[in-house]
């Protein structure tokens, strides 16, 4: 497993994205510890007198928001004009997101917005995807998607929950199978097996959303433009 990237190239990638945020605009808020500097960045330009409104993907997005200031909404009640939101892994154009067990949400904003910016540091690139899938299944349907996951050549592990007895839960009240593919050569084709997988109720594979990629690193950002 790569190691995480420095706070220094987190926050300039999770900054270089808040730029993009204009007056007026509705923003998709990710998940995740880069996603968090570009809320925060956000925060401290509406606290200067921009006006946004903020769609938040998570409950941990959700709390941030408030704490810096950011006016709310739900998808249902505003059109996302932009999002920002950060990977696990990024190839391409093509992501691995749910290490934050928060993509199911997080595709929905991101899917729906005018423009995806995906906020990453260098630790997080790759040639080819080979990071575990998070599959978020309904809880009735963990073994059968476990042996769905299973006839794909995966490797389905139950996420556990890191400080109490049981598996993680995400926001939606499903389970987390992280599922191992090794190099996914066909990201796309895997995607839709596992969206046609009964009980799936998400994964974490993200093809062909993502409009601009931002790398930090400690001395700059490297934007990739994808449109």
């Amino acid at each position: 497993m790569k190691q995480g990237g420095s706070d220094a190239a987190k926050r300039a990638a999770g900054e270089s994205a808040a730029e993009a945020v204009e007056d007026g605009m509705v923003v998709g808020l990710g998940t995740g510890s880069t996603a968090a500097h570009a809320i925060r960045a956000i925060g401290r330009a509406v606290d200067a007198g921009l006006d946004v409104v903020g769609v938040p993907t998570s409950f941990q997005s959700r709390e941030l928001a408030r704490d810096c200031g950011i006016p709310l909404a739900d998808l249902d009640d505003a059109s996302v004009d932009l999002a920002i939101d950060g990977a696990d892994e990024v190839a391409g154009g093509d992501l691995v997101k749910g290490g934050g067990a928060a993509h199911a949400r997080e595709k929905v904003v991101d899917a729906s917005a005018d423009r995806f910016i995906v906020v990453a540091d260098p630790t997080k690139e790759a040639d080819v995807l080979a990071h575990p899938v998070p599959v978020e299944v309904l809880p009735m349907a963990r073994s059968t998607v476990a042996e769905a996951v299973e006839a794909l050549d995966g490797d389905p592990d139950l996420r556990r929950a890191a400080r109490k007895d049981g598996p993680v839960v995400t926001d939606n009240g499903n389970l987390v199978l992280d599922c191992d593919f090794g190099a996914i050569e066909d990201p796309a084709a895997l995607a839709g097996r596992l969206s046609e997988t009964p009980g799936v109720v998400a994964h974490g594979l993200f093809v062909g959303l993502a409009d601009e990629v931002h790398v930090g690193t400690d001395d700059g950002v490297s934007v990739r433009d994808l449109r």
